[in-house]
């Protein structure tokens, strides 16, 4: 039988740099103690990277890219769950059992994970909404170019200030979006709880612990981007790694003493 989630939300301890490291040696014992599942979500993220890369330079059409950010923020809440779903069981000392891994992640679809998930992908398309614009602000009145091929438009006032004013404004929606999934991902997993109060804990707790939260969202940021040049493989590691710590991150910091 599927274990019923607990009610509410629960009370959140003071967040530390000690439950950061302590939450990372949980993840990486559980990668080791779990390896397969790890290797199997994370699947689905190279999987898509790597198709959607590939039907990119095929077609020579960037705007297939699109549907990749898309698809990513609709499977990443599912596939982030089922490693909640494997470190807790690790905890509890149940067993690794493949179906009811993968029926505790379809359960999710009759509870309150689609409703976030749509929020993401609006936060999403909404991203690019604003990159176009703010693409044809700066660079709409130059001379026709193939930005695509001539870097160097990029290095003139208008290039230069386009990149910084988009770098600024997509770290604003990356930290937004950060602030309301860190905890409440995990949280809707582990209780009965609407996914708006879970995204109000999710921002609160952030707000209340900036220092150690923000240090957390620039390690997730940094070993992301690193994991992403050598052609994706690089999330094999860090998504079970990330995972398996933002379970135990949220555990630690729900669980009292």
């Amino acid at each position: 039988m599927p274990e019923a989630p607990l009610p509410g939300a629960p009370e959140l301890r003071p967040v530390t740099f000690d439950i950061l490291a302590e939450a990372l040696r949980r993840s990486w014992a559980d990668m080791k103690r779990a390896p397969f599942f790890g290797a199997v979500f994370a699947g689905f993220y190279v999987a898509l990277g790597l198709v959607m890369a590939w039907v990119t330079i095929a077609t020579g059409q960037s705007y297939w890219l699109i549907f990749a950010a898309v698809g990513f923020p609709l499977i990443g809440p599912f596939a982030a769950v089922g490693l909640y779903e494997v470190s807790r069981r690790l905890d509890q000392g149940r067993a690794m059992d493949l179906y009811q891994i993968f029926g505790v992640v379809a359960r999710q679809s009759k509870r309150q994970l689609p409703s976030i998930s749509a929020i993401i992908i609006f936060m999403f398309l909404f991203w690019f909404f604003i990159a176009h614009m703010i693409f044809a602000l700066f660079m709409g009145s130059m001379t026709l170019t193939n930005v695509s091929t001539s870097f160097e438009v990029y290095l003139t006032v208008n290039g230069l200030t386009m990149l910084g004013l988009g770098t600024v404004v997509g770290a604003g929606f990356a930290l937004l979006l950060y602030m309301i999934t860190v905890i409440s991902l995990p949280m809707l997993l582990d209780r009965e709880v609407d996914y708006v109060t879970a995204m109000i804990t999710s921002f609160q707790t952030v707000q209340e612990n900036l220092l150690p939260m923000l240090a957390w969202a620039t390690f997730i940021a940094v070993v992301t981007f690193i994991s992403l040049l050598p052609a994706f493989l690089g999330l094999f590691f860090t998504l079970p790694l990330l995972g398996h710590a933002t379970w135990h991150l949220y555990r630690l910091v729900s669980e009292p003493g």
